[in-house]
């Protein structure tokens, strides 16, 4: 048995969690609101929030857990990518964490544990993927397609050769206006939108990437001639433009995605990343799987954005092989 403590700060949030072995016992998650009046992440403001939060948050991730320090086993970490001055918090606090309890490090890719968090158990009836699995990794900074043969064994089928889904997403929204973040704010309007008001164009690109600058782009001169006609065409149809250009957007990720998961012959797919949290992209994954009889995998919202479980259950896995970090190793922004 194993008693893990996982640490998060790639990017906004600070995050600590507590496996024992692979079952979660805490999750303690520290949102940063002080950027929502920039419309964007502020790096240096990122990583002053981290060093605030991060010592509040691990107490409470082990009180949670009901866990010592002393019976920590090993500490995992982010090592990157993400923004170079947030990482730098948690990957120094691991560090001397790990140093002052005699205990190894576990340097953990932020990418690989969101496709990881489908593997954290938090009770024995807990089901999770059986492999070759097919998995639709999409969020602010990365839209990719991977097959999985074993838990670090990953092949790179597809990815975005320019913008992210999340990216054209989050643009989308900010050139209507809409607040930050943009992605929640869209899914919700559109819940409330015709689908099919508008149709936007997605390009033709080979294989199994994807693009969606061109997206991004043709949506930004659509709205600039409607309006020059009318002012208050964004106001007037704002659901119809969130739910026409997400629509969209989905449409493409899943058409990827099942022809990615055909040529592979898996039965096995599953979505991971901070766009998984999309209401749209979640039921057309299940639409997907039951008219391919194929067994998905959709992430508990907890587990979309960024948080120290996945991270802890990355460190588990890396733990069972002795895969331990050096303490001399930095992180990485890319």
């Amino acid at each position: 048995m194993s008693l893990i403590l996982a640490i998060e700060s790639s990017c906004d949030d600070t995050s600590a969690a507590v496996l024992r072995d692979d079952v979660l016992l805490s999750n303690v998650i520290a949102s940063q609101k002080v950027h929502e009046q920039y419309g964007g992440v502020v790096p240096e403001l990122a990583s002053r929030a981290h060093q605030q939060n991060i010592v509040p948050v691990v107490d409470t991730a082990l009180a949670k857990a009901g866990v010592e320090r002393g019976m920590i086993d090993a500490v995992a970490f982010t090592r990157g990518p993400g923004l170079l001055g947030s990482l730098l918090v948690g990957v120094s606090f691991a560090k001397g964490f790990a140093q002052a309890l005699g205990k190894p490090l576990i340097e953990v890719n932020h990418l690989q544990a969101h496709v990881l968090s489908h593997f954290i158990r938090e009770d024995e009836n807990t089901q999770v993927p059986q492999f070759p699995l097919v998995c639709l990794l999409v969020s602010g900074g990365h839209t990719q397609i991977l097959l999985l043969r074993s838990h670090f064994e990953m092949e790179l089928l597809g990815q975005t050769i320019d913008d992210a889904a999340g990216e054209a997403i989050d643009k989308a929204a900010k050139i209507m206006d809409l607040g930050y973040p943009g992605g929640p704010i869209i899914d919700r309007l559109a819940r409330e939108g015709n689908a099919d008001a508008f149709h936007f164009a997605t390009p033709n690109i080979k294989g199994y990437d994807y693009s969606f600058s061109g997206l991004k782009t043709s949506f930004l001169y659509f709205l600039r001639d409607q309006l020059v006609a009318d002012p208050a065409f964004i106001e007037t149809h704002k659901a119809d433009l969130c739910a026409s250009i997400q629509k969209c957007i989905v449409d493409f990720l899943i058409k990827k995605l099942e022809r990615a998961v055909v040529a592979c012959g898996a039965r096995n797919v599953a979505i991971a990343g901070g766009v998984s949290a999309n209401s749209l992209l979640r039921s057309r994954i299940q639409e997907l799987g039951v008219r391919r009889k194929w067994t998905t995998f959709i992430p508990k919202m907890q587990y979309c954005t960024d948080n120290a479980a996945m991270v802890g259950i990355a460190g588990y896995y890396k733990f069972l092989k002795k895969e331990f970090a050096d303490i001399s190793l930095p992180p990485y922004a890319r």
